[in-house]
């Protein structure tokens, strides 16, 4: 039996399934129940057993953002950042699926992504606590664990983070200019607040032999900054071990394969400086931080997104 489509209250012309629970500030929040939270992992996250989101939609709505492709129909597609789905029974659902992890698995934890298309703490888990409700599960299984987050809402949670044994934090940081931040991603936090963050990570968890805690800032993809934020920028990054970098993603005429959406395209007009030469100064910039950063891995591309 075909399964039947969930409808959306304001993105459908016919009776809606799913109501709006409540509103969050402009953003219409749903919840709904999942079957599966773990899913298999693929492509530029193939390294890894699982990924999981702890939400479906993102607040930021970032430009650039590939994630959109995934949204439930095309008017939620066209409305991204405006929209999020609570999956309110999701701790639950994770800790069956652990549980049956080991019981095929009894002597190798899985290794989980968090999150590939989302943004786990995002403003609304403020509020939910969703994502701090699956870290309390996965603390006791103790799988490899990769955070891939832009908010320094991440502090709220040392607590748990620091009984992780193998745990990575990558936190995103395409710029080192908040000029730049606010025309491709006006609703994230400031750079500043990002970098702040993981400083007090860096100094907060342990990373000893028996726990292997790893930082990274991603840049990807990686957009200007202006040459007068450049030190500043490179001198806050030295408290991570890796600093991953990657172009604008690549143009495809598949629907769900990463891509640059035309809103950030027409941003990039601003920025002709950079883009009118972009490969140039992306090696340009590549080379600066291998210079200047002499101690920290420097990956390119899904080369840097395995946890070792």
């Amino acid at each position: 039996m075909a399964k039947t489509q969930a409808k959306y209250e304001c993105y459908c012309e016919t009776t809606p399934t799913i109501l709006v629970k409540e509103k969050f500030g402009n953003v219409n929040i749903y919840t709904k129940n999942t079957q599966s939270v773990l899913n298999k992992a693929s492509g530029f996250i193939s390294a890894y057993d699982f990924t999981l989101n702890s939400y479906r939609g993102c607040q930021y709505g970032c430009s650039y953002c590939y994630a959109v492709a995934f949204s439930p129909n095309p008017p939620m597609r066209q409305d991204w950042g405006n929209w999020v789905i609570v999956k309110q029974n999701a701790a639950e659902v994770l800790k069956k699926e652990l549980q049956k992890w080991y019981e095929k698995n009894s002597t190798r934890p899985p290794s989980i992504y968090m999150s590939s298309v989302t943004d786990p703490y995002q403003p609304i888990e403020a509020k939910e606590k969703l994502t701090r409700c699956l870290l309390e599960v996965m603390v006791k299984y103790q799988p490899t664990l990769v955070i891939q987050t832009r908010s320094p809402m991440i502090t709220r949670d040392i607590d748990l983070l620091r009984q992780f044994h193998r745990l990575r934090i990558n936190m995103s940081v395409p710029t080192g200019s908040e000029q730049v931040r606010r025309d491709f991603e006006p609703r994230s936090p400031s750079i500043f607040a990002r970098l702040r963050a993981i400083g007090i990570l860096k100094h907060s968890l342990p990373c000893n032999a028996d726990y292997d805690t790893r930082f990274s800032v991603t840049m990807t993809p990686l957009l200007p900054t202006l040459e007068t934020d450049m030190f500043s920028l490179i001198s806050k990054v030295q408290v991570v071990d890796r600093v991953v970098i990657q172009e604008f993603h690549a143009s495809h005429n598949r629907t769900l394969v990463a891509s640059t959406r035309p809103e950030a395209l027409e941003i990039t007009k601003k920025y002709a400086w950079w883009y009118d030469n972009e490969k140039l100064n992306y090696l340009l910039f590549r080379d600066k931080l291998i210079t200047m950063l002499p101690d920290i891995e420097i990956k390119e591309g899904q080369a840097g997104f395995g946890y070792d």
